[in-house]
């Protein structure tokens, strides 16, 4: 028995056996003789060539690996319940989860289902949004740092976590995190965000559907080059999770998807009667490219443009809304703008994503997805937009909703402003 399996930590946490090993120390199974249930005990052990601002660095870090989960309360996190300091080093004692994590199920099992992995991806969601409510971004993200019990997903080891009321414990010139699952921007220096904790989870899905994330490559430095050149190559495996991955992979923090949209997203690939329907049914890409031209009719003396609808086929059918319903179904009524303004685009949807600027010029007027129920009104002489969903959009032009037209045509229409 070695000196660590006779250690009893605080005179009732009882080691009793080995977990695991990893970079900075053990995971023991352990028994709290005091409340008589079995415990995680994680010893951290420090590299022997630290310095002592190092040390102290190192040391903080553990504290805040026990801080930031014992502060937050859903089953999709480990429970911490106790820190305590033994022969000159940190114990951490948790909950004992006898169960694989995400990586080695990969490891045994090969990709995952979309349908299970969009099951785990939305219990990590749970557990972001608890996080992120508290101001904690959790910044090391990825399948080794998720546990798999039964129907539980559980999101763990908080070391690299960061709190808005926290000092950075993070050195200039120091990479903090694994560089397969960072988000770009933090690895380009900039401070971690939610987002970044999206893209990570974006990355985790990718590698549990692929069997590896998006920008692995031989080395660190090939990764980081890889994260910052190079556009993530499409998932083969994703089926309805795909647009979940293209949303959460956008290098552009900015772009990314929204937590509530990657929920939304992933429930729907959840179910499978919306996904059975999805693959059955149409889908089209609705590209709409808008002139507002100010020429001078001389016949009625009004200025006049066009409206340039292409669709483009993704799959054949019909197209169907954003809830599962025939769009044409849906009730016709005019958005106010619309009596005043030759343009209006409104979301009837939850993936209207637009993007609307100056004709032959680089002047963005609007780049993003629009909220249900939210209208943007146009009203310069001359923009060019392009619209990406049809079920999720209307177009009204001059006070009318127009038709998309027929799939795999172009429809012009008169703009009078």
């Amino acid at each position: 028995m070695s000196q660590s399996e006779r250690l009893v930590l605080a005179t009732r946490y009882r080691l009793v056996s080995e977990i695991g090993q990893g970079a900075n120390g053990t995971v023991w199974r352990g028994h709290d003789d005091l409340l008589d249930r079995a415990v995680a005990i994680k010893e951290l052990r420090l590299p022997a060539d630290l310095g002592e601002e190092e040390r102290v660095v190192f040391y903080r870090r553990c504290l805040r690996e026990a801080r930031a989960p014992a502060q937050l309360r859903t089953p999709s996190i480990v429970e911490v319940y106790d820190v305590v300091i033994e022969q000159g080093r940190p114990w951490i004692v948790m909950e004992l989860i006898e169960a694989p994590n995400l990586e080695q199920l990969i490891e045994r099992e090969g990709p995952l289902p979309p349908e299970r992995v969009a099951y785990i991806g939305r219990q990590l969601l749970d557990a972001l949004a608890v996080a992120h409510r508290s101001g904690i971004v959790h910044r090391d993200l990825k399948p080794s740092n998720v546990l798999l019990d039964g129907d539980r997903v559980v999101l763990t080891d908080f070391g690299l976590a960061f709190s808005s009321g926290a000092t950075s414990l993070t050195k200039s010139g120091h990479f903090m995190g694994s560089p397969a699952y960072v988000a770009p921007e933090v690895a380009a220096g900039e401070r971690a965000t939610p987002q970044a904790d999206l893209w990570s989870l974006g990355a985790t899905l990718y590698a549990a559907l692929e069997g590896h994330p998006p920008f692995e490559r031989g080395n660190v430095m090939a990764t980081l080059s890889a994260l910052a050149n190079e556009d993530p190559p499409p998932a083969q495996n994703a089926g309805p999770l795909a647009p979940v991955l293209n949303g959460l992979l956008q290098k552009n923090p900015l772009r990314r998807l929204s937590h509530a949209r990657a929920v939304d997203r992933l429930e729907r690939a959840m179910s499978p009667r919306r996904a059975a329907r999805r693959q059955a049914t149409p889908r089209y890409r609705l590209a709409v490219v808008v002139g507002l031209v100010a020429a001078t009719l001389a016949s009625c003396g009004v200025g006049v443009g066009a409206l340039i609808v292409g669709m483009v086929r993704e799959s054949p059918g019909q197209a169907v809304a954003d809830d599962g319903r025939d769009a044409t179904a849906r009730p016709v009524t005019a958005p106010p703008a619309a009596a005043t303004n030759p343009l209006v685009i409104r979301a009837v949807g939850d993936t209207c994503r637009i993007f609307v600027a100056e004709a032959g010029s680089l002047n963005l007027e609007f780049r993003g997805m629009m909220a249900r129920g939210e209208e943007r009104v146009f009203d310069k002489p001359r923009l060019s937009a392009v619209i990406y969903d049809s079920a999720a959009c209307e177009v009204w032009v001059n006070g009318r909703k127009q038709p998309m037209g027929a799939p795999g045509t172009r429809k012009d229409y008169l703009v009078q402003k």
